[in-house]
C-alpha cells in the first residue's frame, strides 16, 4: 500500500512538471508545508549562478549572470510566517545591482501527520526592476503546498499561479503557472540526497510554446550542519531551449529563536 502511494505521489509530480510561469531563478526553493515556528528568526541566502545562459531577455540577458536573493522569515504564530526578500544581480561581470524585492505570507493548515498529506499555503507580492530584470513590475504569485512522507521519502508540490498587477504587458491576461517540486531522501541529517524540479509554461489558457518554455532538473544535496545552519545545494539543467543551461545554486539559512513580538 505504502509502495502505490509513492507510485502515485509521483504521477502527481510528474503532472506538474508537464504544465507549467517563468522560473523565478532568484529563488531555487522548494516549500514543505510546515513553517517557522512562533518567535523563530531565519535568515536565508540564495544564490545561483547562470553559468550558460542567454544573451537576451531584458536589458541584459542571462549568460553568467549571478543572482543573489537575502530573505528574511519570521514565525508569527506556529502555523503562518511572514518573509521579505531583497533581491541582487551581477550581470555582465558588472557591480551589484539591485533587481527587485518579494514580500509574503505561508502557512500550514491542520496539524502535522493529522491528513494523509500535510497541506499549506503561500502569497506573494513581487516587485521587478524593469525592464531590466523583467518585463512586469509587480506580481501576485500564489501557491498551494503539499507535503507527503513516506518513511524516509519526502515529497513536497508547490503548483504556482502567477498574475502581473497594475503594470505590464500582461496586466490584462489570465494566470500564468509554474511548478517548483521536489523529492528527497532523509538519510543523514548533514547530507541528504534529492531531485528538485522548476518549472514555467505561461499562460494557463495560452501555454508558451514548448522551446519558450523554461523547466529544469537539479539533483541537490541538503543537511543541516552545527549551530542551526542549514543547507541546500545543487546543479541545475535547462531542459529546453528558453531555459539556462547550466544552474549551479546554494542556498544557506540560519535560524534563531527571538521570541514573538505580540507577547
Amino acid at each position: 500500500m505504502k509502495l502505490r502511494s509513492v507510485y502515485i505521489a509521483l504521477a502527481l509530480l510528474l503532472a506538474a512538471s508537464g504544465a507549467s510561469a517563468q522560473v523565478d531563478t532568484w529563488e531555487f526553493e522548494v516549500y514543505p508545508a510546515q513553517t517557522l515556528n512562533r518567535g523563530m528568526f531565519e535568515f536565508e541566502t540564495l544564490n545561483s549562478f547562470s553559468a550558460i545562459g542567454h544573451d537576451g531577455g531584458g536589458e541584459y540577458g542571462t549568460n553568467r549572470m549571478y543572482r543573489t536573493a537575502l530573505e528574511f522569515s519570521y514565525g508569527l504564530t506556529d502555523r503562518i510566517e511572514a518573509a521579505a526578500y531583497l533581491n541582487l544581480a551581477h550581470p555582465n561581470g558588472g557591480p551589484f545591482q539591485y533587481a527587485g524585492s518579494k514580500y509574503r505570507l505561508r502557512g500550514s493548515l491542520f496539524e502535522q501527520g493529522q491528513l494523509p498529506v500535510d497541506l499549506g499555503w503561500y502569497v506573494e507580492l513581487e516587485w521587478h526592476r524593469v525592464p531590466q530584470f523583467d518585463d512586469n513590475e509587480l506580481e501576485l504569485e500564489l501557491r498551494p503546498i503539499v507535503t507527503r512522507q513516506f518513511g524516509r521519502l519526502e515529497i513536497d508540490l508547490n503548483p504556482i499561479f502567477e498574475k502581473p498587477i497594475f503594470t505590464g504587458p500582461n496586466k490584462n491576461k489570465g494566470f500564468e503557472f509554474g511548478y517548483a517540486s521536489g523529492v528527497y531522501y532523509n538519510y543523514w541529517r548533514w547530507m541528504s540526497p534529492g531531485l528538485e524540479f522548476y518549472g514555467g509554461a505561461g499562460l494557463i489558457d495560452d501555454t508558451d510554446p514548448l522551446k519558450r518554455q523554461q523547466h529544469y532538473i537539479f539533483p541537490v544535496v541538503r543537511g543541516e550542519l552545527p549551530r542551526g545552519i542549514e543547507y541546500n545545494f545543487g546543479v541545475g539543467i535547462g531542459l529546453t531551449r528558453g531555459s539556462d543551461q547550466l544552474i549551479p545554486k546554494l542556498n544557506v539559512e540560519l535560524e534563531r529563536f527571538i521570541g514573538s513580538m505580540f507577547d
